[in-house]
């Protein structure tokens, strides 16, 4: 076969999102089918290449190109291209965020209660982070047990602190990093207490199973590694409604593994955190910040973005293989969407 025939070909079979080349256009037609490459992916600014986690921006690019203009015109922080050296000094100074205000506050939410969960009912707020403190049970002191929850809104604005009495008694405060004592456990709200108010503010109003990704008065919760915070609250709450960024696949590593948030902290916002004795109030913080720059990015506008909605679930059916294969690679493209929900959709 003609070489130049056989270029041509593998150029007619590159996926035209991660540029992943294939012998045949069967093949091609499959890695769409199993990838859910989507305008919602991560994408280089320079080649436009899609990749799976921003961990991989400006790490292993296609091209030894984008690495260079990314060091000269690439923001560390939101991974935008910037037109020159000195736009993006300008725009990284903004870009970044302090945690100097948290101290103030985290000093305040130290204090014991503060419980605004009513008030903020009648201001509608729909968008809350929450965070929880840690003491250990058990014989060796390993059982994590919920002793500290803060709740903030999407302005970093304290809803609800308070000290929590875990259920079984406490074998090791960890103090070196959760800053708790005995005395400030002693006359501390009852973890049951906490979950019925914190699930009441969750919910709304609205029954758990009624609550829907779209037109709920249900609030989203942002968190990091939420499954477990949730767990110690002994608190349910359905998965459609929850931000976690430990489980967001553009936050996690390329082995598909989370990150900690104090790694998306320090990579993402250009802060540190969890140095000493934590606060939850920081975590709030640190978790919103980033929900906030993951929903502010500027996607296409879908009317069906999800690969799981019953629009698109015959978009790469078996039966459409001969015409998906006379398809170019744009137009594969074109009809594949993701397999996850991207927060720029709250917005």
């Amino acid at each position: 076969m003609d070489s130049r025939y056989e270029s041509m070909e593998t150029l007619r079979n590159k996926c035209a999102a991660c540029y992943r080349q294939f012998n045949k256009m069967e093949h091609l037609v499959e890695h769409m089918r199993t990838s859910f490459h989507s305008g919602h992916e991560p994408m280089c600014g320079i080649c436009r290449k899609h990749c799976r986690s921003f961990e991989s921006l400006p790490g292993p690019l296609p091209k030894q190109e984008c690495k260079n203009i990314f060091n000269i015109r690439g923001c560390r922080f939101c991974l935008a291209i910037l037109d020159s050296s000195n736009t993006r000094r300008v725009h990284e100074g903004r870009c970044q965020f302090s945690n100097v205000n948290s101290g103030l506050i985290s000093r305040f939410a130290s204090m014991g209660i503060h419980d605004q969960l009513d008030n903020y009912r009648a201001r509608g707020t729909q968008v809350v982070a929450l965070a929880c403190k840690m003491v250990g049970g058990g014989s060796d002191g390993s059982l994590d047990m919920c002793a500290r929850v803060c709740i903030i809104d999407e302005y970093e604005n304290i809803i609800f602190h308070t000290y929590v009495k875990p259920p079984l008694p406490v074998t090791n405060y960890r103090y070196e990093s959760t800053g708790i004592r005995p005395e400030h456990l002693k006359d501390a709200m009852p973890v049951k207490q906490v979950q019925k108010r914190i699930r009441e503010f969750l919910c709304n109003g609205e029954a758990m199973w009624k609550i829907r990704p779209k037109g709920s008065k249900a609030r989203i919760l942002v968190g990091h590694g939420l499954d477990h915070d949730l767990d110690r609250l002994q608190l349910d709450y359905p998965s459609i409604v929850i931000r976690d960024t430990a489980k967001y696949p553009p936050l996690m590593k390329t082995s598909k593994l989370s990150n900690s948030l104090k790694y998306l902290t320090q990579a993402y916002l250009g802060y540190d955190i969890q140095t000493g004795i934590q606060d939850p109030y920081d975590d709030c913080v640190a978790t919103m910040r980033l929900y906030m720059r993951m929903r502010s990015q500027a996607h296409r506008k879908e009317d069906y973005p999800l690969a799981s909605d019953p629009q698109n679930r015959n978009n790469f059916a078996l039966s459409r293989q001969r015409e998906l294969e006379r398809m170019n690679p744009e137009e594969m493209l074109e009809i594949s969407r993701s397999d996850y929900y991207c927060w720029c959709l709250d917005s």
